[in-house]
């Protein structure tokens, strides 16, 4: 029924042969356009002009509408019998399509900096649940890791790499004029989660200096620009948008079944008596017990048009993301209402925006992972009475190991149900942004425009965290609590600005001059209860001192644009920037920038060339400083400490006092720089059927901050963050679009882009010192004060520092067989060695396609790195089957994936840090593939689209982690969260 009542919607032209037409469709200068399309109005009935621009059609009468349409021309309608000549001229607000940058908007063919500028509409697709995901792999030199599977959690964004070791290296992210803090609250460290994906208009990343310095010190990791959608079209509209979506792990580790298990105990342990006892007759998988398939949802609903001088966007969205693991899930809630009126004759236009955002957070205990890969798979999953029915009586009825006198066997795992299930991790997060912007152009001087922008991003946290009474982990805890917290923000901004802009008879200058504050406040409060009550907290046992801090930005910054013939285009800018993290001495920095582009496409040698239709070189200098240096807003202050915890405060008399200690403290702190230089060059061809672009960049990073040792009494610590080190970060960048088909019907497009990459330590200390190892960092493979890596001159940033694995004639890895690379006799630390691997790709690189036929649309886009490695940290843990816990009174389970054959003895420490468990982590993921058909000229509706996808469709590589994509920047891989795979239905109705 309901494909009729479908069928129905559609009419059938039929076409009676009458009239032939025979002409010639050509540009401006008389040259022919190849491709167009010319059909007959308001069917699909047409035919594409030659190779002469010649086309022959037969419709009804000389009467009948013909429309002529090519990518770049205006599209003209005109009846057959004056069609024998039709010319086409080029659509100047298609080709002069604006692109936003910091503090205005340039042409997109006079830009002189590197930016790329999407349109929300090109990349949406899928279950969408953060904008984040709308940029995988689709711009060159921006690479973004997607979170893990845990609803909630954020992904890592970079652009062209890090230039920074111990500062952010996060890049700034502005929306709708609003530059958005990452301190939103936990659940909300992504900015781009704090706007719905349905509101997105368009991107702009920016990614050199000559483009970012006008931001300054917030941009020296380059910027990422959101415009929201506005109010459109006249009266009253409304557009529908949902998505619904199951859930299921895409991996997971091979850990050994119950029989298995039972097996490999007996022939390992052959004369033991104890493990017998030990194990049980259950058959369990435990990793199957604690996932689900999971669902998601997002709901979409918008209303906009204008009135008379009042164009109006309101938009309302929900959005439900569960867990794979049975307990977790995200809820989000947002409303989104623009407002853009002008007034006094267009003179005066105001720009509000305000977003509200509801999210609750249930948080997965993801600690149940690692115990379903551990858990003794011969046990039950409930204790039970002798009825069969659960015994809730002990540790609420989860099976767990318990000591011969009835205690909690404290060292053993716990019950993977048990573990999310006895376990509370909630937060409710409120959040608002928005801004309201002033462009006045002077009555009299229309040039001139004066700009003012306020703006503000509010947000406040609250949640708790607790065992549940009777559980194997609060029987397990000395003093179990029931904790509460709250967390704060407040980031408020002051911009005004003056812009004068000209055209003179063969060129145009615009010129901009202005001011910023910014200022933002953190505030963190967390009181602890005692775990006594079944409904809520106990007795008050601890209120944790407040810890509040705020810092301030003050700018001073101005930018010249002057373009000659939209030929040669310039471009100044000029930055100065003050931040209250450093001492009055050092708070002022300034950033300048300098570009330069030819537009060769627009010469008189290549203008009329039906070949090179766009052709533009770029040079691009400039400085970017660097102030973001984590959670520390003052580290140039002595200050004192006061004890956050009960057990480190002073017992005195009859009470606790608080202690005090003081902390480490650099009064020449200044800042971090980063100069760059970059070349591009930006190319269509065909018409722009072939377009792309080339550049290559240079990223020097000078004052580092870096993490130094400080002498025994020279200062309140044992190290300090210093201006010490420089780092250079150079690249080449490759984007390459193509449209093999279009036709009136079909449209296939292919792009790609790729980033090579190359970043090396230059500097690390003032004086050379001989045998200078660098700065230890990266995870700890075992025991205490471990490190993997190292931050080294001449080598990436966590390049691991590790042993080198001895192997036996047939190349098998001997356990605890360590290289002595000394040839002291002894395996020591001396004998580890750089390896030269790291986690930083030497490659990176997107591709895409959609193939449109009439209503269909079909869709593939993927991304992936190279040379990339990881140290498998989860392969570390289950490289032997050597264990002792059934001396202990428990069983722990082995791992078939990752047990090295032979490895029965116990693993050094030394072992842990062996370079057989570092893995080339290359990959490719293919991201998502969508089809989708839409229904237009309906008549209750403007359009009907329905679409379905499947997202984490597949990942090629040779890593044996669950995922070669990991969001620590020091590449040891101890995550066990598996990404899921997503099958997505989504339908969208414009009304």
């Amino acid at each position: 029924m309901t494909f009729l009542l479908a069928v129905t919607l559609f009419s059938v032209t039929s076409v009676y042969a009458q009239y032939e037409v025979r002409g010639t469709v050509v540009d401006v200068n008389g040259e022919a356009v190849i491709a167009a399309t010319v059909l007959q109005q308001g069917t699909s009935y047409g035919v594409t002009t030659d190779l002469d621009g010649g086309f022959t059609l037969t419709v009804p009468s000389p009467e009948t509408l013909l429309e002529i349409s090519y990518l770049g021309y205006q599209t003209l309608v005109v009846p057959a019998g004056n069609a024998t000549r039709i010319v086409l001229h080029e659509d100047s607000e298609l080709l002069e399509e604006l692109v936003i940058i910091g503090y205005g908007t340039v042409k997109k063919s006079d830009m002189t900096g590197s930016v790329v500028a999407i349109r929300a509409e090109e990349v949406n697709r899928g279950a969408v649940v953060s904008p984040d995901q709308m940029l995988v792999g689709k711009v060159s030199g921006l690479r973004i890791t997607p979170a893990t599977g845990q609803p909630g959690a954020s992904a890592t964004i970079r652009i062209r790499g890090a230039a920074s070791l111990n500062a952010s290296n996060d890049p700034l992210i502005v929306i709708d004029g609003v530059p958005v803090t990452g301190d939103g609250g936990a659940g909300m460290g992504n900015p781009l989660a704090s706007v719905n994906p349905n509101d997105i208009e368009s991107y702009t990343v920016l990614k050199d200096a000559s483009a970012t310095a006008i931001y300054g010190s917030r941009a020296s990791n380059g910027v990422i620009i959101i415009t929201t959608k506005k109010g459109t079209g006249k009266g009253f509209n409304v557009s529908y948008n949902s998505s619904y979506s199951v859930k299921q792990n895409a991996s997971s580790i091979q850990m050994m079944t119950a029989d298995e298990y039972r097996d490999f105990m007996a022939t390992t342990y052959p004369n033991n008596q104890i493990i017998p006892t030990l194990l049980g007759t259950e058959n369990t998988d435990w990793q199957k017990e604690i996932y689900r398939l999971s669902f998601n949802t997002d709901q979409n609903v918008s209303l906009y048009g204008s009135t008379r001088h009042m164009p109006y966007r309101l938009s309302l969205g929900y959005n439900l993301d569960q867990a794979t693991l049975k307990v977790g899930d995200n809820q989000r809630a947002n409303v989104d209402i623009s407002l853009t009126p002008k007034f006094f004759k267009e003179h005066l236009t105001v720009n509000v925006n305000v977003k509200g955002i509801y999210q609750k957070t249930n948080w997965a205990n993801t600690g149940a992972i690692g115990n379903a890969m551990a858990f003794d798979p011969t046990k039950p999953v409930y204790f039970t009475k002798t009825d069969g029915s659960i015994d809730t009586s002990k540790a609420n009825g989860y099976w767990n190991w318990f000591n011969a006198d009835g205690s909690a066997n404290t060292m053993a795992s716990t019950n993977p149900l048990s573990t999310i299930y006895d376990y509370t991790n909630f937060n409710q997060t409120l959040r608002s942004l928005g801004n309201v912007q002033l462009t006045y152009k002077v009555h009299g001087l229309e040039d001139l425009t004066a700009n003012v922008n306020a703006g503000y991003d509010i947000a406040d946290t609250w949640g708790e965290r607790h065992n549940a009474l009777g559980s194997i982990s609060a029987m397990r805890s000395s003093n179990d609590l029931f904790v509460t917290y709250e967390n704060y923000n407040l980031n408020t901004l002051l911009e005004t600005y003056l812009n004068y802009n000209h055209d003179f008879r063969n060129s145009n200058l615009d010129v901009m001059a202005g001011y910023s504050w910014q200022h933002n406040y953190v505030q963190y409060d967390e009181e602890q209860f005692k775990n006594t009550e079944p409904d809520g907290p106990g007795a008050h046992y601890y209120t944790a001192p407040t810890n509040a801090k705020e810092y301030y930005l003050l700018s001073f910054f101005g930018r010249i644009n002057y373009s000659i013939a939209s030929k040669y285009l310039f471009t100044v800018t000029l930055r100065n920037d003050a931040s209250s993290r450093f001492s009055k001495a050092n708070r002022w920095g300034l950033f300048p920038s300098a570009a330069f582009a030819w537009n060769i496409g627009q010469e008189n040698f290549l203008k009329s060339s039906r070949a090179v239709s766009a052709l533009k070189l770029r040079l691009g200098w400039g400085k970017t400083g660097q102030q973001d240096i984590g959670s520390d807003y003052y580290p140039y202050l002595a200050r004192y400490l006061s004890s956050s915890a009960i057990e480190m405060r002073y017992f005195m008399g009859d009470g606790f006092y608080t202690t005090l200690a003081p902390l480490a403290y650099n009064a020449n702190l200044k800042w971090e720089t980063t100069e760059t230089y970059n070349v591009g060059l930006d190319f269509g061809f065909a018409s722009d059927r072939i377009t792309g672009s080339a550049e290559a960049y240079y990223r020097n990073t000078y004052d580092l901050l870096n993490v130094i040792s400080t002498p025994l009494g020279s200062n309140f610590g044992n190290s300090i963050i210093s201006n010490i080190g420089n780092m250079v970060n150079k690249g080449l960048e490759f984007t390459l679009n193509f449209i093999p088909v279009q036709t009136a019907d079909t449209h296939w497009s292919i792009g790609g882009n790729i980033t090579i990459q190359d970043t090396k330590i230059t500097k690390l200390t003032t004086l050379k010192t001989e045998g200078y190892l660098g700065v230890t960092t990266g995870s700890g493979m075992g025991g205490t004060g471990g490190y993997s890596s190292l931050h080294r001159e001449g080598f990436t940033p966590y390049t691991f520092y590790m042993f080198q694995q001895l192997y036996d004639n047939e190349g098998n890895p001997v356990q605890n067989g360590l290289i002595d690379r000394d040839g002291d006799g002894e395996i020591t630390d001396a004998d580890r060695y750089v390896t030269g691997f790291s986690p930083t790709p030497d490659a990176f690189f997107g591709i895409n396609t959609q193939f449109r036929y009439k209503n269909w649309d079909l869709g593939l886009n993927g991304h992936g790195s190279l040379g990339n490695y990881i140290i498998n940290g989860v392969a570390m843990g289950y490289s032997t089957s050597y264990s002792d816990d059934w001396n202990k009174g428990y069983l722990n389970n082995v791992s078939k994936q990752y047990l090295v054959q032979g490895w029965t003895a116990p693993s050094e420490n030394n072992q842990k840090y062996s370079d057989m468990f570092i893995e080339n982590a290359s990959f490719f993921r293919i991201d998502d593939i969508n089809l989708g058909y839409t229904f237009d000229n309906l008549k209750f509706a403007k359009s009907i689209r329905i679409a379905a996808s499947v997202q984490n469709v597949y990942v090629f590589t040779k890593y044996r982690g669950l995922d070669p994509e990991i969001v620590s920047s020091d590449g040891v891989d101890f995550n066990i969260i598996p990404r899921p795979r997503l099958y997505t239905l989504r339908l969208n109705i414009n009304f």
